[in-house]
């Protein structure tokens, strides 16, 4: 295959205009992804060095610059522009439009890939600028840092204009994608899909939230040029609007996703269709009004903070609304195991899993122990690693046959990326929420070397080792079904009979993997179960027996021993549980 033949493939240059400017943003956003794992394996490898030898591998600039890249290249580069290519594809192709004003797209995907360019610097030299990695100053830079004459340490005005230009792309991509609902709106004659509702709302939420990032944005280039004086905590207040609305601008895609795939995996119709919808308008209302939640021990008056604390338990609401109409449509389904159907189902779980440890954040006597604490940092990569990232690859995984006509190179590799993925990430948000318990504040390279802490810090390092290695593999299966993937059938299926049938291929058996062992296992435990159940019951009991060995030898508890005890107390209980209820014919 020639060069061209490569590029041609890589960014669909054959295809419709649609498929063009998508196929660009999903390619760009994955470079951008690629080198913001790198960037996070960086601070891993300078954290677990320091715990483990107790030096440091790299200079404090490049530590702090890896965490800042890290999150604005996958937070921003990655996820948002994936997400933006996901809402244009989805709307122009089940709505059946012709795309307009193509200009205005173009010109927003050249802003954000330049903004990722001008963050990152440093780009130029500059008479006050005084460090090598201005992207060390915060991913969300703590106002007035950087700042002449409000900070000693100034950076390049170019740091502040990548922001601006971010903050033009999601303008000019919302206000595209908006119109084209506007145009859609005079013609349909009945209301708009779930997943498109939501897609439009995330859209509407994207627009809001960079509402007050874009003020403190253009508050501090006009500060940084002397021109108007500077309110460091209004600052911060107009920054927060966007800094909690994008947890949510990221996960509400999720949740389309969600609404479109679970009803069509399981060959049902969704259980409510007026409860997604009246969800969706609730996430809308309080995605965007709890700032202050993220600045609990900032000055501020208390009653302020309470009321962002209830506002904040609000979206609980159509959270839980999600879930149980999710949940009451999955049910009684007889649903094919596949790779898509993994990706949902832990996207599912892991969106419970993650709100849980939100709800906690968002609690003012709790958020007083772990605020800036590494427990946060675990909060929101469990819903980015376990909810956000696998509904995104549940989409991908039947969007790119449906993009480029061609089935997935290996499916093989396809379940080396899921289950690799999967167990990684759980281990890294283990490891984070370890820090966070220790008490470990975020972005602290240098910490106390005991042994327990030192452990959790080599846990996060792992875990992140391994799912960087299995999305590699996800990534060059990309790139090889891109260039000799088989043939798909596609033309003339709907969505639904789409999905289905790239998910067929993906499924366990077609990987190679056979589940006749299991199966064998099954018949001869329902065979001989009363005997098993009663058996494993009390093999349960003598564990728990067992468990207060390592309980006694505990010491100081600051070591082996209890995670010795807990595991095994756990095990045992699970030990008696079930087998015991079951033999018992009680479940």
């Amino acid at each position: 295959m020639s060069l061209k033949d490569l590029v041609v493939s890589l960014f669909q240059l054959d295809k419709d205009w649609t498929t063009r400017i998508v196929m660009a943003m999903l390619v760009m956003g994955v470079i951008w992804g690629l080198l913001g794992v790198i960037d996070s394996l960086m601070v891993r490898i300078q954290e677990s060095t320091w715990g483990t030898y107790g030096v440091l591998a790299m200079t404090s600039q490049e530590y702090y610059a890896g965490i800042t890249l890290h999150a604005e290249r996958d937070l921003f580069g990655f996820a948002e522009q994936v997400e933006f290519a996901l809402f244009i594809y989805f709307t122009i192709k089940l709505l059946n439009l012709q795309p307009r004003a193509k200009w205005l797209l173009n010109i927003a995907f050249i802003a954000i890939n330049i903004s990722m360019m001008f963050m990152e610097g440093p780009i130029v030299a500059f008479p006050t600028f005084n460090d090598n990695y201005f992207s060390a100053t915060d991913w969300y830079y703590i106002s007035p840092m950087g700042i002449p004459p409000y900070s000693e340490y100034v950076v390049s005005p170019l740091f502040f204009i990548g922001w601006l230009l971010l903050d033009a792309f999601t303008y000019m991509a919302s206000v595209w994608i908006i119109y084209h609902y506007y145009i859609a709106s005079k013609s349909l004659k009945e209301k708009l899909p779930v997943a498109l509702v939501f897609f439009l709302m995330n859209t509407l939420l994207y627009a809001i939230g960079y509402s007050g990032v874009t003020a403190a944005d253009i508050w501090d280039i006009l500060a940084y040029a002397g021109i108007v004086g500077l309110n460091p905590i209004a600052n911060q207040i107009a920054f927060w609007i966007f800094g909690h609305a994008i947890v949510y601008m990221a996960w509400l895609p999720a949740v389309a996703a969600l609404y479109l795939l679970i009803p069509t995996l399981a060959n049902k119709p969704l259980f409510s269709d007026r409860m997604a919808r009246v969800s969706a308008l609730l996430y809308l209302i309080f995605s965007n009004n709890v700032p202050v939640h993220h600045l609990y021990m900032v000055n501020l008056p208390v009653a302020i903070k309470v009321l962002q604390e209830i506002l904040t338990y609000a979206v609980v609401v159509p959270s839980m609304m999600t879930f149980l109409n999710l949940w009451a449509t999955a049910k009684g389904a007889q649903v094919n195991f596949n790779v898509i159907t993994a990706f949902v189902a832990t996207s599912f779980a892991g969106a419970i899993a993650a709100g849980v440890t939100g709800i906690a954040n968002a609690t003012i006597a709790f958020d007083s122990i772990v605020h800036n604490s590494m427990w946060v940092v675990g909060h929101f990569h469990a819903m980015i690693l376990l909810s956000i990232v696998p509904a995104a690859m549940a989409v991908l995984y039947f969007m790119i046959p449906m993009m480029t006509g061609r089935q997935w190179y290996s499916s093989k590799m396809a379940w080396i990326h899921y289950i690799g993925y999967t167990i990684g990430a759980s281990i890294l948000i283990i490891g984070f929420e370890m820090i966070g318990f220790y008490g470990i504040v975020r972005r602290a390279e240098i910490y106390p070397r005991v042994p327990g802490l030192v452990f959790a810090e080599n846990l996060a390092t792992a875990g992140a080792l391994i799912a960087e290695i299995a999305t590699l593999v996800w990534f060059v299966n990309l790139v090889a079904t891109l260039v000799k993937g088989r043939t798909a059938r596609l033309e003339g299926l709907s969505l639904g009979q789409l999905i289905n049938t790239v998910a067929m291929s993906l499924d366990w058996s077609s990987a190679g993997f056979k589940l006749n062992n299991f199966n064998k296992i099954g018949k001869t435990m329902n065979s001989k179960a009363l005997g098993a159940y009663w058996a494993l019951g009390i093999i349960g009991a003598l564990i728990i027996v067992i468990s207060t060995i390592p309980l006694a030898l505990g010491g100081d508890m600051y070591n082996a021993m209890p995670w010795a005890w807990i595991i095994l107390l756990t095990l045992g209980i699970i030990l008696i549980s079930y087998p015991v209820l079951k033999g018992a014919k009680s479940l």
